[in-house]
């Protein structure tokens, strides 16, 4: 069973996210602030993380930064979620080497799509 990480500080979302990603047959790991999310990647191994950027404590492209900075993390697949559409973010997360870029608000169902193809492209 693939495990996944939301980190994601709205509380309506973040129970958004866990319930259909666990509908979906995921392993899911939450975390509601930045500060717990990297408290998690750095002791856990996901097969994929989805985080917003603008989060409190720690940020998304923080915690992007440090798993695609370790050597045994960078393959994670990294999905940056936000309602922060400007193209300079959304360049920035590309230059840290985000995976995909998902405006809020944003179907749970194509969500749901976008995670299934990096899952399995991460499978070896």
């Amino acid at each position: 069973m693939s495990k996944i990480l939301i980190a994601e500080d709205e509380v309506l979302m973040l129970k958004a996210l866990e319930f259909k990603l666990k509908k979906d047959g995921y392993q899911v790991d939450v975390a509601s602030d930045g500060r717990q999310a990297m408290d998690k990647v750095k002791s856990e191994t996901y097969d994929l993380i989805l985080t917003d950027i603008m989060m409190p404590f720690v940020g998304g492209m923080e915690i992007l930064s440090y798993i695609k900075n370790d050597p045994l993390k960078k393959s994670t697949p990294v999905l940056l979620i936000s309602a922060v559409g400007l193209e300079n973010v959304v360049l920035e997360g590309f230059s840290l080497g985000a995976d995909d870029f998902i405006y809020k608000p944003f179907n749970l169902n194509e969500l749901s799509v976008r995670i299934k193809r990096y899952i399995k492209q991460n499978v070896f």
